[in-house]
C-alpha cells in the first residue's frame, strides 16, 4: 500500500481537474456557482420602499414632509436602483451569507430614510440643508467604496463656527444598536480632530427616534452587549432614555437636549 502525503493529495486533486486547492474547495461547495439576481424581486422590494416613505409622510408633522413625493421616490429609489444595477453592484452584493436582494433591501432602506430625513435634520440643527455636507464613502459606481465604512453620513457646520458629524440610522424591528466600530472611529474623530459626532437613530417599529453622543460612551457602559443575531458582534444597545423625539411630533432643537448628553 502507497504512502498518502501531500505529494498524493496534490496529483488526486489534478486527476480530478483542479489545478489548486481553491478550486477544489469551491468546486464541491459550488461557490462557482453565482445565483442570478431576481430582478422581479427587487421591483417588489422597491415597491415597498415606495409604501415605506409614503406611510411615513402621512404621519409626520407638515414641517418635515416632503414637497414632493413622488420626484423624491424617483430620485432616491428609482434613480439609485438603476444606477446599482448597471454598475454591476446589486449582483457582487453579499453580507454574512445573504442574497444580494435581501442586502440591496437593507441598504435602501436605510438611504432613504436618511434621505427622506433631511429637511428634520436641518431643523433640528437650525442649519440650511445646503450647509449639510454629505461626507459618507458610499458609492454608487464603485463596489468597492460602495461597502460601509465607520465614517460618519453627514456633517453640520453650525453657526457657532463648530461642527457635527452625524451617522443617521433606521432599525424597523424594535432592535435599537450602534455597532462599536462607530463608536471607535467617533472617538478616534473627537481625539484628533475635535469633532463631535451624534447617531441619530430612527426606530420606525417604535415610531421614536434617539440622539447619542458616540464619542462619549464610555468603554465599561452596561449597554455594550453582544448581539448573537448579528454573529456575535459588540454593539451598544440604546436605551430608551435617549429617545427624545415622538416621531408623530415636531422634532427638537439640538440646543434644548444637547446638554443632556
Amino acid at each position: 500500500m502507497s504512502h498518502i502525503n501531500t505529494q498524493y493529495f496534490r496529483e488526486y486533486r489534478k486527476k480530478l481537474g483542479f489545478t489548486n486547492q481553491g478550486e477544489a474547495k469551491n468546486f464541491f461547495v459550488a461557490k462557482d456557482i453565482k445565483p442570478l439576481v431576481d430582478y422581479s424581486y427587487i421591483e417588489l422590494l422597491n415597491k415597498r420602499l415606495f409604501e415605506i416613505i409614503y406611510k411615513i409622510d402621512n404621519i409626520v408633522v407638515d414641517a418635515i414632509k416632503n414637497d414632493n413625493l413622488k420626484l423624491f421616490c424617483k430620485q432616491n429609489i428609482q434613480s439609485v436602483y438603476e444606477k446599482l444595477k448597471d454598475n454591476q453592484i446589486i449582483v457582487r452584493l453579499n453580507n454574512q451569507g445573504r442574497r444580494p436582494e435581501q442586502v440591496y433591501f437593507s441598504w435602501m432602506r436605510g438611504f432613504i430614510i436618511s434621505s427622506y430625513f433631511l429637511n428634520a435634520v436641518s431643523q433640528i440643527f437650525e442649519v440650511d440643508v445646503e450647509n449639510i455636507e454629505l461626507i459618507g464613502d458610499d458609492d454608487l459606481v464603485n463596489i468597492d467604496t460602495f461597502k460601509r465604512t465607520p465614517k460618519a453620513d453627514l456633517q453640520v457646520n453650525l453657526n457657532s463656527n463648530k461642527s457635527i458629524r452625524i451617522e443617521v440610522q433606521s432599525g424597523f424591528q424594535g432592535i435599537n444598536d450602534i455597532k462599536q466600530h462607530k463608536v471607535i472611529e467617533a472617538k478616534k474623530i473627537k481625539r484628533e480632530q475635535g469633532i463631535s459626532s451624534i447617531v441619530i437613530h430612527f426606530d420606525l417599529f417604535n415610531g421614536q427616534v434617539a440622539f447619542v453622543n458616540i464619542d462619549s460612551i464610555e468603554d465599561d457602559s452596561i449597554n455594550w452587549i453582544t448581539r448573537q443575531q448579528m454573529e456575535g458582534q459588540t454593539v451598544f444597545n440604546i436605551d430608551q432614555n435617549y429617545f427624545i423625539w415622538k416621531l408623530t411630533e415636531e422634532p427638537p432643537k439640538y440646543k434644548d437636549f444637547n446638554d443632556k448628553d
